[in-house]
């Protein structure tokens, strides 16, 4: 029998396909995540949220002579060599901030324990950050993608423009809450579309035509798909402060040995029996989900997008603890460098200010 790769995205034959959502789910959803995760983030952060989602929250807007009571880090040096006069960078910093939430649904975001699986890690992770920004007075707005009205001439399943209130928030959520299905019910049919039937491409190249003003954009997938998303990453990232959030079973990287089981691809329906016992089977599993990290985060760094990792087994507040950090840090370290308008202009971020794969890959950890 041949051997799957991980990316095939298998799933437990057993595995629920949704769980159910009742009147107000959203609004109790939306509660308890601001009774555990809001206010311990505000407990812990005391409200630091602004510049941490916004970079350094300066916008490069104009270059004028240097004057006696300006700051020598400002000065622009190429063009003062070009004009021959000492100029100094202008800054003003943007007090709004949009936010757009890349959202893959497909099925193989399903995978995962009851009530942890990635997809109820994405729901918690953009009602958190939703709300958190629509408090400041920061507009949300979200593009959805992965079911079946995504398929043949529309490229995503919903739009939501940017709002900034409680009630949009719900809204988001109920939009993202999968709807009541009777017991008996038979799940429709998977389709077949190249790798696993997710194409990425088609949500990243939507949010390149509909994201005109510059935003911080978060695209919140497992990036299990089909390829040719690269590089329209790489292009939302030269406009946009993009943030790539991984979703992540530790299953998908390493088999436990429980004997005979049978799994089932989420998105095309096909079975597959394994015996878990033999350890060069998973050895040879995890020498696969192994390759295909090295080549995620090889990508996800060549397109200049942050990388935040959260993983099923993981706290939802200490992952986003460990990220706000390496924000944090990062922005300290550019604005007391030389040129850090930079970071301001994606277009004009050189190699030595991308992190490398493994600073990314700390995020996560």
């Amino acid at each position: 029998m041949a051997l799957k790769s991980p990316g095939a995205r298998h799933e437990p034959a057993h595995s629920p396909s949704a769980l159910p959502t009742l009147p107000g789910q959203a609004d109790r959803l939306l509660r308890e995540l601001e009774w555990k995760v809001i206010r311990r983030l505000d407990g812990l952060l005391q409200g630091d949220y602004r510049t941490l989602m916004r970079g350094s929250g300066l916008d490069l807007t104009d270059l004028r002579e240097y004057q006696p009571h300006d700051d020598v880090r400002h000065i622009d040096w190429n063009v003062t060599a070009r004009l021959n006069t000492p100029h100094v960078r202008v800054f003003t910093e943007d007090r709004e901030m949009s936010a757009w939430f890349l959202l893959d649904l497909s099925p193989s975001v399903g995978f995962g324990p009851a009530g942890h699986a990635k997809r109820d890690i994405l729901n918690s992770f953009v009602a958190v950050l939703s709300r958190l920004l629509t408090r400041h007075g920061n507009r949300v707005g979200a593009m959805l993608y992965g079911g079946a009205a995504a398929q043949g001439t529309r490229a995503v399943d919903a739009v939501l423009p940017p709002r900034s209130s409680r009630a949009h928030v719900l809204h988001l959520l109920h939009q993202l809450l999968p709807p009541a299905k009777p017991a008996n019910a038979t799940p429709p049919a998977p389709t077949r579309t190249g790798v696993g039937g997710t194409e990425l491409h088609r949500l990243l190249q939507s949010g390149l035509a509909t994201v005109r003003r510059r935003s911080t954009v978060f695209v919140v997938s497992d990036f299990i798909s089909a390829p040719g998303w690269e590089k329209p990453l790489a292009q939302l990232a030269q406009r946009h402060d993009v943030v790539a959030v991984r979703l992540l079973d530790p299953l998908e990287l390493e088999l436990p040995d429980v004997g005979m089981i049978l799994l089932r691809d989420a998105e095309t329906g096909e079975h597959l029996q394994v015996d878990t016992h033999y350890s060069a089977f998973r050895r040879r599993f995890a020498q696969l989900a192994a390759d295909r990290e090295e080549v995620l985060l090889q990508s996800l760094a060549r397109a200049g997008a942050d990388t935040l990792e959260l993983r099923t087994d993981d706290d939802l507040v200490d992952a986003l603890l460990r990220f706000m950090d390496l924000r944090r840090r990062r922005v300290q370290t550019v604005r007391t460098a030389p040129g850090h308008a930079a970071w301001n202009n994606p277009a004009a971020r050189t190699p030595e200010h991308t992190p490398t794969p493994p600073e990314r890959r700390a995020q996560g950890r």
